[in-house]
C-alpha cells in the first residue's frame, strides 16, 4: 500500500475499534468480522459499487450516504459505523478499500478469538491447515483453481473443517479460499502469523530432518525467543529429504541448518 491507503486503514482500523469498545462482547467482534467479509463480497460482485464506494473524486459524505443507503440494517452499527469510516478515507487503489476491510474483518475474528482464549488453537489450526493442504495436491488443485467459483471452493472447505477446528478458523479459511491471492497453504501460513502477532508473537515455520521430541522443542523456542528478543511460535513440520538437522524461516528470513542446505551450498560454490 501507498502512504495515502496506509493512512486509511489505521484511520478504519481506529474506528472499528471504537465502534466495538473496549468491553465489548465476544459475539459484537465475531459478528462483525463475519459481516466485513459479506461487505467485501458485495463489493467484489458489483463493481459499479465498488468504483463509487472507493472515488475519491466525490465528496466523502456522498460515499457515507452511499454505504449507508446499501448496508444500512443489513449489518450491526458496528460494522455499518466501519464501513463508512472506510469509505469516507481516500485511498490509492479500489483494491486497498477492499483488501482493508478483509484485513480488519481477520482482526475482529482473531479478536473474538483472543476473548474466548482461542487464539492459540486458531493459529496452530491454521498452521496445520496449511500443511495438510501443501501435502495434498489434489485438494489444492481444487481450492486454487480460478475457473472454479469461489462459492464453490468455499463449499468444498466447508465440508472439510465443519465439526473439525473452530468457528473463527473456519471463518478466516473458508472466506480466504474464495479471493486467493496466492498458493492456499501461504494465505493460511499468513494467516496462522497474524494470529501470532495479535499476541505479539512472532511465528518460527521450521522443518525438520525428524522429529523433535517436547525438550527439542521447547529448546528451540526459547533459543529463538532469545535471538529475536520477543516470543516465539514454533511450528514444526517434519521433511525426511533434509537429510538431517533444520531449517528455520522466521517472516523472510532463513537460517538453513541441513544436510541438504549445506550441500546445496557446496554445489553452488562449485559452479
Amino acid at each position: 500500500m501507498y502512504a495515502a491507503s496506509r493512512e486509511a486503514l489505521v484511520h478504519t482500523r481506529s474506528a472499528l475499534q471504537s465502534a466495538l469498545g473496549s468491553g465489548a462482547a465476544t459475539a459484537a467482534a465475531a459478528q462483525a468480522g463475519s459481516e466485513l467479509f459479506s461487505v467485501v463480497e458485495a463489493l467484489d460482485s458489483q463493481r459499479t459499487l465498488r468504483t463509487a464506494l472507493a472515488d475519491a473524486s466525490a465528496p466523502a459524505a456522498v460515499r457515507e450516504t452511499l454505504a449507508e443507503q446499501v448496508f444500512g440494517g443489513k449489518v450491526s452499527p458496528q460494522t455499518l459505523a466501519t464501513v463508512k469510516a472506510a469509505v469516507s478515507q481516500d485511498w490509492s487503489a479500489q483494491a486497498d478499500l477492499t483488501d482493508s476491510l478483509v484485513q480488519l474483518g481477520r482482526e475482529a475474528l482473531l479478536k473474538a478469538a483472543a476473548d474466548q482464549d482461542q487464539l492459540d488453537t486458531v493459529e496452530d489450526e491454521l498452521f496445520r491447515l496449511g500443511r495438510i493442504v501443501a501435502g495434498n495436491p489434489e485438494l489444492e488443485q481444487a481450492l486454487s483453481d480460478r475457473g472454479t467459483a469461489a462459492s464453490a471452493k468455499r463449499d468444498l472447505l466447508t465440508r472439510l473443517l465443519y465439526g473439525k477446528v473452530t468457528a473463527v478458523t473456519e471463518a478466516l479459511a473458508v472466506h480466504a479460499v474464495g479471493r486467493l491471492k496466492q498458493a492456499p497453504a501461504e494465505t493460511f501460513d499468513e494467516l496462522s502469523a497474524l494470529a501470532a502477532t495479535q499476541r505479539d508473537r512472532a511465528v518460527a515455520h521450521v522443518r525438520s530432518a525428524a522429529p523433535l521430541n517436547a525438550q527439542q522443542e521447547e529448546r528451540l523456542t526459547a533459543t529463538l525467543s532469545r535471538v529475536y528478543g520477543k516470543p516465539v511460535t514454533v511450528h514444526v513440520e517434519v521433511d525426511p529429504e533434509l537429510l538431517s538437522g533444520l531449517v528455520v524461516r522466521v517472516g523472510d528470513e532463513v537460517i538453513d541448518g541441513s544436510a541438504a542446505g549445506r550441500l546445496a551450498a557446496v554445489r553452488k560454490s562449485l559452479t
